[in-house]
C-alpha cells in the first residue's frame, strides 16, 4: 500500500473538529466549576467532594485528548514530510501510530462521557426525591 500525501492530510480536518469539541468540553467544565466553587464558598459541603473527584478526573481526561489529538496531528505532519521524501515504510509507521493516537482520543473521549452521564444521572435521582418528599 502506498500513502499519497492527502491520506495523512484527511487527520487535519478530523483533528480540528475534534479539538472543537473537546475544547467545548472543557469550557463548560470550566464554567461548571466556577459555579461550584462559587457554591461552596457561600455553602461548604461534603457532598460537593464527590463532584469534585468527578470533575477533576473528567478534567485530565480532556486535557489528555487534547494533547494525544495535537501529537496525532504532528505525526500527520511527519507522515507528510517522509511521503515526500519517497519513504513510505517510515510514513506508513508515522501515519500507523496517528491513527492510533486518535483511537486512543477518541476512547478517553467515550470515557469522559460515560462518567459525565453518570454524573447527570445522580443530580437528576437527587431532584425526584426531592420531589417524592413532597408527594
Amino acid at each position: 500500500m502506498e500513502l499519497g500525501i492527502g491520506t495523512p492530510a484527511l487527520l487535519f480536518s478530523t483533528v480540528s473538529l475534534l479539538m472543537i469539541a473537546f475544547t467545548n468540553r472543557f469550557m463548560s467544565m470550566a464554567s461548571l466549576i466556577r459555579g461550584l466553587h462559587e457554591k461552596f464558598q457561600q455553602n461548604p459541603d461534603d457532598s460537593i467532594l464527590k463532584q469534585i473527584e468527578n470533575l477533576r478526573l473528567r478534567m485530565k481526561l480532556i486535557q489528555n485528548m487534547q494533547i494525544i489529538a495535537i501529537v496525532s496531528l504532528i505525526l500527520s505532519v511527519i507522515c507528510m514530510f517522509f511521503i515526500f521524501f519517497e519513504m513510505q515504510l517510515v510514513a506508513r509507521w508515522f501515519f500507523g501510530i496517528a491513527l492510533l493516537g486518535m483511537s486512543v482520543a477518541l476512547m478517553l473521549s467515550a470515557w469522559e462521557i460515560t462518567i459525565s452521564t453518570k454524573a447527570l444521572e445522580v443530580e437528576l435521582s437527587d431532584m425526584e426525591d426531592i420531589l417524592a418528599k413532597k408527594h
